[in-house]
């Protein structure tokens, strides 16, 4: 029997599965076609919510006494752009130059090939880990990100199934494979700020009152001042208007409406509720400012509204697996990564409320990009190092009250 040694095969077969988000595109079917044969049950829950597309994901365990470490990753890719741009077909898995190019080659198909060839290494070198090996793998990450890993950890945890640790195959290094492992994000919170003004004529002002004056002073009452200077762990929180519109086409029309929408990053000195507070007290003391609004009596009218789910702030402090996952890349690479809790959000914000997670992957240099590519060498650098880390990990042990997979 042939095992799934090579992550480059393994990359292969994945990037010619079309995955664009939310299509399976026969990737899961690859990924059960290479983790059966390595003695790994294989689940494929489909979840469902009203207004967004079902969703297949994966779920798959090898079992044994031990303490339980999971894999999480994602199969679906992003849309690939101007297929013409491509030097080499998208889909095609083309090797040019010591490089696959391919959609999802860094992410994060690269990532999950990796982590399968260390684990069928390390069963055909020892016959398997001490304890269990679970990967689960959704199709929604690069979508709403409803009907995947949320719903399967819910689901997986309803079964009976309980994790250790678990690493995350995310690309998280910026310029060389060693650089950086994530040991936690910072919070994300998204809002539209809604100005009611009076529509008139451009030429009378006096008979309207201008939402865009009044959208101005709420908008500098977020920026300013700084809402922290950053943390030991985290650098400062910081807000960004994303979009200001008006919906108006005419020159010579004062609108009715002002919108701002705003994504906040935000670090420890923060949860999601306090920000959001702070955020309410920001624009209360500014829609009182006459900065803008000369001769005005009244306060701005306006309106916030939240859209989605905050994204919660999260620091893993689990030094078994931040060391094991750091002396395997040392070991094989020769660098120190750093510990860092920099970028957007990823699934991990989910699975740190069920085990410690970590994430590192490949360098993200090209990732969504057209001719989105891999050197092969890293490939094979961070197979030995997932293979190591396994090995390291399940050697370290869990006091047997910590086993809980």
């Amino acid at each position: 029997m042939t095992l799934p040694t090579d992550p480059v095969a393994n990359l292969a077969a994945l990037i010619r599965c079309a995955s664009v988000t939310p299509a399976e595109g026969g990737a899961l079917s690859a990924l059960e076609d290479m983790l059966k044969p390595l003695g790994f049950s294989v689940e494929r829950p489909v979840f469902s919510e009203a207004g967004t597309p079902d969703i297949e994901n994966l779920y798959a365990r090898r079992s044994g006494n031990g303490p339980h470490l999971m894999f999480a990753g994602h199969t679906d890719v992003v849309p690939v752009g101007d297929e013409s741009s491509w030097t080499h077909p998208p889909f095609a898995a083309e090797i040019a130059k010591g490089e696959m190019f391919g959609r999802g080659a860094i992410d994060m198909k690269g990532g999950i090939a990796c982590f399968i060839a260390a684990v069928a290494r390390h069963v055909d070198r020892t016959g398997g880990p001490k304890g269990s090996v679970s990967l689960l793998i959704t199709g929604d990450e690069e979508g709403p990100a409803i009907n995947g890993t949320t719903k399967l950890l819910e689901w997986a945890a309803a079964k009976g199934e309980k994790w250790d640790a678990s690493i995350v195959g995310e690309p998280t290094n910026p310029e060389t494979l060693g650089d950086m492992i994530k040991i936690g994000r910072r919070g994300s919170l998204s809002g539209s700020v809604i100005v009611n003004g009076r529509q008139g004529h451009a030429a009378y002002p006096q008979l309207a009152d201008n939402p865009v004056r009044g959208l101005l002073s709420l908008v500098e009452g977020l920026l300013h001042p700084a809402f922290d200077k950053g943390t030991t762990d985290f650098q400062p929180t910081n807000l960004e208007v994303t979009s200001i519109d008006v919906g108006n086409p005419a020159t010579n029309v004062i609108p009715a409406k002002a919108t701002a929408t705003f994504n906040i990053r935000f670090n420890d000195t923060w949860t999601a509720e306090t920000i959001q507070t702070e955020i309410h007290n920001r624009l209360d003391r500014a829609a009182k400012r006459k900065k803008y609004r000369t001769g005005k009596k009244t306060p701005v009218d306006y309106e916030l509204v939240w859209r989605d789910r905050p994204s919660h702030v999260f620091l893993t402090r689990d030094d078994r697996l931040i060391e094991a996952l750091g002396g395997s890349v040392q070991a094989v690479t020769g660098r120190t990564p750093a510990l860092s809790t920099s970028g957007g959000t990823s699934d991990a914000r989910f699975i740190k409320d069920y085990c410690p997670v970590v994430e590192f992957g490949l360098v993200g240099k090209t990732m969504h990009m057209v001719d989105e590519r891999v050197a092969l060498a890293d490939l094979e650098t961070l197979t030995q190092i997932y293979q190591r880390f396994i090995e390291d990990w399940f050697e370290r042990g869990l006091p047997d009250h910590a086993f809980v997979g």
